[in-house]
């Protein structure tokens, strides 16, 4: 049995394992995870966990703490927001990329925001090698919004916020949606925001899960008595 074949193999027992039996059924999201490889975005030393069922880490040493989500939860993720071929998508925590081309490769555009420069400057060349160039990345903060490219019809969070910041939900268009991962440790909510008119959106909780926050998320007040 060839190398590619292992890898083929490992990627459709990824897919029926442990992504089909997470609700993820949309095809076109199955497709794009066959059709875009997971291993050419993960850490060389970390090539042979690419399709195991864990977050992996971005730096050699774990530095920086960020991590690639679970494949299951990129692609419910993935699912949830429904992005459209028309869509200005808003990703915060750009990360391996990954993420980023499963996105531009169903929306109009992509915006990218990574906090670590050198995480968007990896990023930057893996999207360019595969012919992957309606996106921007930017180098900043995006925890509490990024409001220079806005309005935006998707806004993806890639780690969990312990309250999400009202200036994202403002940022969006009519009829857009926002996805985060609400929470702090050891439960978290994904929670789809749908705006349907300025100012009015409605939220729903979609299901638990614990992932690493962003860096700089907005803290909810604590009482000190």
């Amino acid at each position: 049995m060839t190398a590619h074949t292992d890898i083929e193999r490992a990627r459709f027992n990824m897919v029926e394992q442990q992504i089909r039996p997470w609700d993820v059924l949309d095809q076109d999201v199955l497709d794009l995870l066959f059709a875009l490889h997971r291993e050419d975005f993960v850490p060389p030393q970390y090539r042979n966990l690419a399709f195991a069922d864990m977050e992996i880490p971005l730096t050699a040493d774990a530095g920086h703490g960020e991590r690639m989500l679970a494949p299951k939860l990129e692609a419910r993720m993935l699912q949830e927001l429904a992005v459209k071929p028309t869509d200005r998508v808003l990703e915060i925590g750009t990360g391996s990329g990954y993420m980023t081309a499963l996105l531009a490769r169903r929306a109009a555009h992509v915006f990218s925001v990574e906090i670590v420069s050198e995480f968007s400057t990896q990023a930057a060349a893996k999207l360019a090698a595969r012919g992957i160039r309606n996106v921007t990345l930017e180098i900043g903060d995006g925890a509490r919004g990024w409001s220079k490219h806005a309005p935006y019809d998707v806004i993806v969070l890639t780690g969990s916020t312990p309250v999400l910041d009202p200036a994202l939900a403002a940022s969006l268009n009519p009829g857009s949606r926002l996805l985060a991962i609400v929470g702090e440790a050891p439960v978290m909510t994904a929670q789809l925001v749908t705006c349907e008119a300025p100012g009015a959106c409605r939220s729903i909780g979609l299901f638990e899960t614990c992932v690493p926050s962003l860096q700089n998320a907005p803290q909810p007040e604590r009482f000190v008595f």
